[in-house]
């Protein structure tokens, strides 16, 4: 477990459900999807870059809606700029592996709903 933090620390955080729009696969890198999200009117579209390649195809990503954080600061990542982080559930296995499950909602829920 990680250090526990205080209230305003984590209200910090802008959890946002976002939808997949496009999913790349950039050729210089092994690891990263380049995804683009909707986050709705108030927010817009942003470019995240994941570091799931390994565990998901872009079909699987493709049109879903799942958790982001929104408002992290932009960072370079090679030859791309990531403005925000992707959330999935990360199980590690017996044998030290990790196993990844989406944060995925129902698309009922529309797209800059905000986590709390």
């Amino acid at each position: 477990m990680k250090p526990t933090i205080e209230y305003p620390d984590f209200d910090k955080a802008d959890l946002r459900i976002g939808k997949i729009l496009e999913c790349l696969l950039p050729g210089w890198s092994e690891k990263l999807f380049e995804l683009k999200v909707d986050f709705g009117s108030e927010i817009g579209q942003k470019t995240i870059f994941a570091g799931i390649r390994k565990h998901f195809t872009p079909e699987q990503l493709v049109n879903k809606k799942c958790v982001f954080a929104a408002n992290l600061a932009e960072r370079k990542m090679g030859q791309g700029v990531s403005q925000g982080m992707m959330l999935v559930i990360v199980e590690t296995l017996a044998d030290g592996t990790e196993k990844l499950a989406l944060t995925a909602v129902s698309d009922e829920i529309k797209e800059g709903s905000i986590l709390r």
